[in-house]
């Protein structure tokens, strides 16, 4: 048996058209949206990638690494996934991106000057336990420039990707971290009308988490459906 699906706050989601994120005026749509049903195939559908888990496939320190460790400064990345009752949602395929410490991303079309760093991929994916917990090791991403006004810069962020029980079920956001004075002044962020949802994307510095003398933790938690849910950028209509 499935749940059934609430319907989220519209009122939290940026529109379609902001005029300040530039990208948006080729993206949004000129015509009236339509609300369609789900169907039985996308609550049961064939589930994507939980069975090609490797050990290290969430250690991106180590998952591309050549010669050393990546350059950067070191951090955990935590949290559960849970459901708009707070339960946790166990065996869920969790996959993260994301630029290196200088802000740039492994991708033949990233032209910004900062250096590709040779022991550090980017990417990395894992599956949540029983209790809906994954985590992460990584390095904490740069921020970095892109041509939406003359002096815009991106806050450091890293991108997510949930799956559900069902290949239509993938959810995308971006997170971003504590203090990062550019959240505030990023047209992306700005577009989101609620300052709610906002935090909601912000991870929160966890000093009980840390490994002293080897990492700092931040702490992220994705909440699929509900007044509280995570804003996906992929489903704005609601999940």
């Amino acid at each position: 048996m499935t749940s059934p699906l609430y319907q989220r706050d519209r009122e939290w989601h940026p529109p379609a058209l902001a005029p300040d994120y530039k990208t948006s005026l080729g993206r949004s749509p000129k015509n009236a949206l339509l609300s369609l049903e789900g169907s039985p195939s996308e609550l049961t559908g064939p589930t994507f990638g939980h069975n090609d888990i490797d050990a290290i496939d969430n250690d991106l320190l180590r998952n591309y690494a050549k010669s050393g460790d990546p350059i950067g400064e070191r951090i955990i990345l935590h949290g559960r996934v849970l459901d708009e009752n707070g339960r946790p949602v166990p065996n869920t395929l969790v996959e993260i991106w994301q630029a290196n410490a200088g802000g740039r991303y492994r991708h033949k079309k990233d032209s910004y000057l900062a250096a590709i760093d040779p022991n550090f991929g980017g990417c990395g994916r894992t599956l949540t336990d029983e209790n809906g917990y994954y985590t992460f090791r990584t390095v904490k991403p740069g921020a970095y420039p892109w041509r939406n006004w003359i002096n815009s810069w991106r806050p450091a962020h890293i991108h997510f990707s949930v799956f559900g029980t069902a290949f239509a079920q993938r959810l995308i956001t971006q997170m971003y971290f504590e203090g990062d004075p550019l959240i505030a002044k990023c047209p992306i962020v700005k577009s989101i009308p609620d300052q709610r949802a906002v935090d909601q994307l912000v991870a929160a510095l966890d000093l009980n988490a840390t490994i002293p003398l080897d990492s700092i933790a931040y702490k992220f938690d994705i909440i699929l459906r509900g007044q509280r849910s995570t804003f996906f950028e992929n489903r704005p209509e609601g999940n």
